[in-house]
């Protein structure tokens, strides 16, 4: 038994993920593959991006959310910090993971107001809102402040072309073992690069179809 096949996230998991599924968002439908591609790995223009994304979920896949149940769950995770709310598939997952450590923190980031408005539903709809700090706005600014002594574990979802200048914000608090998980990583060569490099830094290795899993060296 755990909070993840108990209620409410038993039946409001797989719910969320079907209502994912079925979203639509014809501002993107329109948009060639090419300029699709070009938006992102833009590091300018991410919130136009975003902002026409607003309708779609972008969430994790259910074997990405699980997986970072169970890594948070084994590295006892207590401080966790999200790049990229959106409606809080992902979120969920982590504060469901801290629930069962024993309690802990948070902190998320997402710029689109009616994400946040959501995402908030969802979590109090889990049980989970009192884990969980929604900062507003770009996360350049929201993650740049007042964040916990040592990080457990980072989660990168958001903006893709963002991900090197996010993990250069928490980089100097993750604690050695530290995990940090991107999701469409391959859509940042700079990001692998980084954590990828020799001396680095970090042990990082690519992780099922979209995900790359690094691991902060002492």
């Amino acid at each position: 038994m755990n909070t993840l096949t108990t209620a409410p996230l038993a039946t409001l998991l797989p719910r969320l993920f079907a209502e994912a599924e079925a979203a639509t968002s014809p501002a993107w439908a329109d948009v060639s593959r090419a300029e699709r591609d070009r938006l992102l790995r833009s590091k300018t223009e991410y919130l136009d991006l975003y902002g026409r994304l607003k309708d779609l979920w972008l969430p994790v896949s259910r074997e990405t959310g699980l997986l970072l149940y169970m890594l948070a769950r084994s590295s006892r995770a207590r401080t966790i910090v999200e790049f990229g709310t959106s409606f809080g598939l992902s979120t969920l997952h982590l504060a469901a993971a801290l629930r069962d450590n024993g309690g802990g923190r948070l902190i998320t980031s997402e710029f689109e107001p009616g994400k946040i408005e959501r995402a908030r539903g969802n979590l109090t709809d889990g049980g989970l809102m009192d884990l969980v700090e929604i900062r507003a706005g770009d996360a350049l600014q929201t993650l740049s402040v007042d964040l916990p002594d040592t990080i457990d574990l980072v989660l990168l979802d958001g903006a893709k072309a963002l991900y090197p200048e996010i993990l250069a914000l928490v980089e100097p608090r993750l604690r050695p073992g530290a995990l940090v998980v991107a999701d469409n990583a391959d859509d940042s060569p700079e990001y692998l690069a980084r954590v990828r490099a020799s001396g680095g830094g970090y042990l990082s290795t690519p992780f099922a179809e979209d995900v790359e899993l690094s691991m902060r060296l002492g």
